[in-house]
């Protein structure tokens, strides 16, 4: 008879061992790659500074101009940057993938789909229902919780000040906004996936097991206030950011979310892969950048299919589906 002592056997230590050593080892690549990418900004800041002085005469005038136009009222300007710019690039940027959606032309672009024969055409019914549910979300959740924000950035003093941030300010301040909301998203999916609020609340989004762009905010109001909103709100007042920084942050936000989402893996775009693995397993691939993921465990299927093969950005105009295809299915 086996007894059991109450340590951990030996295989057991050298897993745990193993699994300590690659995650040193994540660590010190991104360390690493941060530091170099770090480095590069740095040597190259002074050229970039340059081509961003003279153009930033360009857009230090423009934004004097409109600062003046609206008389400096802040909460115009606060609502105009951060609710109707990002919104309108929003639906600008998926209204073209509707397109492909609903018609699957053009063929330039529905030939990157990322899960073959789904969405092909999308239901209309259901996209009708989602785009509700998103414009819901816009007015009745996003508009209201912006308010609570322009008095935190008002408080700082710095956010509609008549000088626009350097260029070296502004990459620190997406440095920060991206680790922030990679930390925030990250944990608050892992909640919303537990099953009493996954019943509940998250899955409403996951009636789409194969997404496409606009699905990115679709989600119920809870949820969307917990693991949209407030890891992309958190950085910008956390550190005081000028209304210009948070136009463009949030405008990023909602395109790369909404690349994530798409349904397409296109050329010289971010990956999709991660994440509509996501929705296809449910239980795999919870962050945006993937580290906390690998960390946490939460990607060891995903790291053994061809979709982790094709997580990469596409350098050619052949899909990844034609190159890296997925092993044919057996027959029952």
């Amino acid at each position: 008879m086996k007894r059991d002592s109450g340590y951990p056997t030996m295989a057991e230590q050298q897993k745990q061992e193993k699994k300590l050593w690659d995650a040193m080892k994540v660590t010190a690549c991104a360390l690493g790659a941060g530091l170099l990418l770090f480095t590069a900004l740095e040597s190259s800041a002074w050229y970039v500074q340059h081509i961003w002085d003279t153009l930033g005469h360009f857009w230090q005038t423009m934004w004097l101009k409109l600062y003046y136009l609206l008389e400096g009222k802040e909460l115009t300007l606060f609502l105009l940057g951060a609710a109707l710019v990002p919104t309108l690039t929003f639906w600008c940027f998926n209204g073209i993938l509707m397109v492909a959606d609903v018609t699957g032309k053009p063929t330039f672009i529905t030939r990157y789909r990322i899960q073959l024969g789904k969405n092909d055409p999308v239901d209309t019914r259901k996209l009708r229902q989602a785009i509700y549910t998103v414009l819901c979300n816009q007015v009745l959740v996003s508009l209201p919780m912006l308010l609570p924000m322009f008095y935190i950035l008002k408080w700082w003093g710095n956010t509609f000040s008549k000088e626009l941030p350097t260029f070296r300010w502004f990459l620190l301040e997406l440095s920060i906004f991206t680790i922030v909301e990679e930390i925030l998203f990250y944990y608050t999916h892992r909640l919303v996936h537990f099953p009493l609020l996954y019943k509940h609340i998250h899955k409403k989004h996951h009636e789409w097991t194969a997404p496409i762009g606009v699905v990115s905010i679709y989600a119920h109001p809870v949820e969307h206030i917990l693991s949209n909103m407030l890891p992309a709100m958190t950085g910008p007042m956390l550190m005081g950011s000028h209304i210009v920084s948070i136009v463009v942050w949030f405008s990023l936000a909602l395109v790369t979310t909404s690349i994530s989402h798409c349904g397409y893996h296109l050329p010289f775009l971010p990956s999709p892969e991660f994440h509509d693995f996501h929705h296809l397993k449910f239980n795999q691939c919870y962050g945006v950048l993937g580290v906390l993921d690998y960390l946490h465990g939460t990607d060891t299927v995903f790291r053994k299919t061809k979709a982790y093969k094709r997580h990469r950005v596409l350098l050619s105009l052949t899909p990844l589906s034609h190159s890296i295809p997925d092993a044919p299915r057996r027959a029952e």
